[in-house]
């Protein structure tokens, strides 16, 4: 064999071994991908001009508190049920409420007092006193307690003007959700001019609707606007949904406060007359001259529509199942107020009248339109 072949084959046979016996860190191989590590940011501090509006955002909440969280209350009421085989069983209720004077006035809900035997207000340095029911007005839901303390204990809280609210604005609660004391929440008017239905079937009008936080005895309690100011007098939420709250309008608690004060009651304007809602169907059917109104139907004894001389019902007529009593003045408008049904007059009597008022009822007598003049009485 020559040299020269036999140094090819033993080149080959060195490359063969170099091959079969190569570590696995030499051969050629498909790496698995190696993920890449996400860059942390470094945070940059902002600027004190952009965090000057934060933290006098900040301030106003926390003044507010301190300003307004003394004149809250956390009230407590002893309530007696009776059981078939236990007898009288003593229960608790609780709710909130607040000051509104220095001769020991407080405002809350009427449901948060309602059948109460002893009724207990508890103020934010933990005093507790004993509070008498002065007054209350059931329709509107509202009130009044007097507590026994020295003027320097007691913090009025200051009046803002419902009228003048705007949907966005903010709104602030304070009270007692679920006994936890002089607990704030915040958030904004959602809608105003709510009609709000208590259980009893009568209508609380212009009603504020707010999504600040309001729980079980939040009752009672005031709902703020940004200067600390009551708007209105917390009272009712959506069972069924969150965060849709109630509020009894600051107006409308100004209104009826003062009688509850002097009176015990507020006297409610009357019109001494029940009738029908007057809807496109029933004016076809019975062929009024109108498609909306109220078609009087009953008229009190000496009441004030009697005295006004508009006319009830004169016969009775059968309108698919029902009977309905016909041939009595329509109400059309009060005051130039439009009255489309019972509600608008329910409505108007709540904000617009008092019982004493002289009123100018539109009535369709007939097929004559005229004006009687009517002293509105109280509600019996």
């Amino acid at each position: 064999m020559s040299s020269k072949r036999y140094l090819t084959i033993l080149l080959l046979l060195v490359i063969f071994t170099a091959c079969q016996t190569a570590p696995e860190s030499t051969m050629p191989a498909t790496l698995a991908p190696t993920a890449t590590p996400t860059p942390v940011p470094t945070a940059t501090p902002l600027p004190d001009v952009m965090l000057a509006p934060i933290d006098i955002e900040e301030q106003l909440i926390t003044n507010l508190y301190e300003r307004v969280s003394p004149s809250v209350v956390n009230i407590t009421a002893e309530v007696i049920s009776y059981s078939f085989f236990f007898g009288a069983m003593p229960g608790e209720g609780t709710g909130s409420g607040f000051v509104i004077d220095k001769e020991g006035h407080i405002i809350t809900n009427w449901h948060v007092v309602e059948d109460a035997e002893s009724v207990a207000v508890t103020f934010a340095d933990e005093t507790t006193v004993p509070a008498q029911i002065l007054g209350a007005d059931p329709a509107n839901d509202l009130a009044v307690l007097l507590v026994d303390v020295t003027s320097v204990e007691l913090v009025p809280v200051e009046w803002g003007n419902s009228a003048e609210l705007k949907v966005g604005q903010r709104a602030i609660a304070i009270g007692n959700p679920f006994g936890l004391e002089s607990t704030l929440t915040t958030g904004v008017i959602s809608a105003l001019g709510r009609p709000l239905q208590l259980e009893d079937g009568q209508f609380v009008f212009d009603v504020i609707q707010t999504d600040a936080a309001i729980n079980p005895g939040n009752s009672g309690g005031p709902l703020l606007d940004s200067r600390g100011r009551v708007i209105g007098v917390n009272t009712a939420i959506r069972s069924d949904a969150e965060g849709i709250g109630f509020t009894i309008p600051a107006d409308t608690v100004r209104r009826i406060v003062p009688s509850l004060i002097e009176l015990g009651t507020y006297p409610h304007p009357w019109t001494g007359f029940l009738g029908y809602d007057i809807t496109p169907s029933l004016a076809e059917v019975l062929q009024l001259p109108v498609e909306s109104g109220i078609l009087v139907a009953q008229i009190y004894r000496d009441g004030p529509a009697q005295q006004a001389g508009i006319l009830g019902a004169q016969r009775e007529v059968i309108v698919g199942n029902r009977r309905v009593l016909v041939g009595g003045d329509i109400v059309t408008a009060i005051d130039g107020v439009p009255i489309d049904d019972w509600q608008d007059l329910q409505k108007f009597l709540q904000l617009q009248a008092v019982a004493g008022q002289t009123v100018t009822a539109s009535v369709i007598r007939g097929v004559q339109a005229i004006n009687v003049e009517m002293v509105l009485g109280v509600q019996p």
